[in-house]
């Protein structure tokens, strides 16, 4: 772990140096990577400010706290880094992805045709059209018109036909034959 260690307004101090990388040595079991940190202590009149800074892997924590000494301001910083980061790794723990063995069974369960045998398959809703004569210009023009997917016509054949809006912005045709 490399970490700066700034002074504002206070006289570097070898005793807080070392405090410092005690109180962030236990830190180092939450990162894989190498760790780069910034703190900052600045002293104003009575109120001693700790700000540290931590980044690796992409991730960046941020802490600071104020309080009437240095080593008590450093150790409520560090404690709400260390907060953000297990935070953060309990985020990576809900989030990984699985195993192939996983999504195999997964898939299984899914595609699982033997419990579809027995099911019946039931109509949930019904729609009644009443498909007018028009060809099939007309048709894509009501389609844009109504803004509706499809349209069920009859073109000058009385032959029913269907014309739908594909993804890709074009049309469709559907002819029964």
């Amino acid at each position: 772990m490399h970490v700066n260690i700034t002074f504002r307004h206070v006289e570097p101090s070898d005793a807080l140096k070392t405090y410092i990388d005690e109180k962030l040595e236990r830190l180092k079991k939450y990162f894989d990577r190498v760790v780069e940190g910034n703190v900052v202590l600045s002293q104003e009149k009575i109120r001693f400010t700790a700000e540290i800074t931590l980044s690796a892997s992409g991730i960046r924590m941020n802490a600071k706290h104020e309080s009437p000494d240095f080593h008590s301001s450093i150790d409520s910083a560090i404690s709400r880094i260390e907060r953000q980061l297990k935070r953060h790794k309990e985020k990576l723990k809900r989030h990984k992805p699985h195993s192939n063995r996983e999504r195999r069974t997964m898939r299984e369960q899914i595609y699982d045709y033997a419990s579809f045998e027995n099911e019946q398959a039931t109509v949930l809703q019904t729609e009644h059209y009443t498909s007018h004569h028009m060809s099939v210009d007309e048709a894509v023009m009501q389609i844009d018109l109504a803004e509706k997917d499809f349209l069920v016509f009859t073109d000058n054949d009385d032959k029913v036909k269907v014309v739908y809006k594909r993804d890709d912005g074009h049309y469709g045709l559907i002819e029964p034959e």
